[in-house]
């Protein structure tokens, strides 16, 4: 009686094996797909601090939208302040593979859960001339990855005052430090008024 029911388990058992196998496949691949994901995120991101150089404020406000805060400097220099958080929907575990767990793990052990980014677009004269990214912004391959959430439509949609920047594998940009660009002509003082004589 159980020589038939052993005989079936062992003609089961490759095909058990073979789909765990994939089931295993198919996880690693999710993963790197995520990584994937991150490290295309962190270019845009790092590419817009390029292009955006030299957009004046109406362009800025039409790709990325109002300002969660503005800070007037001077007369000739303005901060726009844009934060954004990224809504990652949270995988399920099944009982063959747990997805979410790895992912948690992954995470804790190589980094790049980030979530927020604080995006600080600086103003000289109503012209671009630095975009700065803070907060917990790296994803799980590169650097500000989850910035390109603020940048992304003046990436998709070039506008006209927008520099361009070669793209491609041999372009400028880099997915894991910001770029470096030339040193900015600094703003000439603005005179500052006299204080009212006194009255003697």
């Amino acid at each position: 009686m159980t020589a038939p029911i052993t005989a079936r388990f062992t003609a089961l058992w490759p095909r058990l094996r073979l789909w765990q196998a994939s089931g295993l496949v198919v996880g690693l691949l999710g993963l790197a797909g995520l990584s994937g994901c991150g490290y295309t995120d962190s270019r845009a991101a790092h590419r817009a601090q390029m292009t955006m150089i030299g957009m004046n404020s109406t362009d800025v406000q039409s790709c990325v939208g109002i300002p969660d805060k503005t800070k007037k400097i001077s007369d000739a220099v303005q901060i726009f302040e844009y934060s954004r958080t990224l809504n990652i929907p949270s995988t399920n575990d099944s009982t063959l593979i747990p997805l979410q767990s790895v992912v948690n793990l992954t995470e804790t052990t190589l980094g790049g859960a980030g979530k927020t980014c604080v995006a600080d677009i600086r103003f000289e004269n109503d012209r671009v001339t630095q975009v700065h990214y803070s907060g917990d912004d790296d994803e799980m391959m590169g650097t500000d990855g989850v910035c390109s959430i603020v940048t992304r439509g003046c990436v998709r949609q070039p506008v006209a005052s927008m520099r361009h920047v070669k793209k491609g594998v041999f372009s400028p940009v880099s997915a894991f430090h910001s770029p470096r660009l030339e040193a900015q002509p600094a703003t000439p003082p603005t005179p500052d008024t006299p204080a009212p004589a006194s009255a003697k």
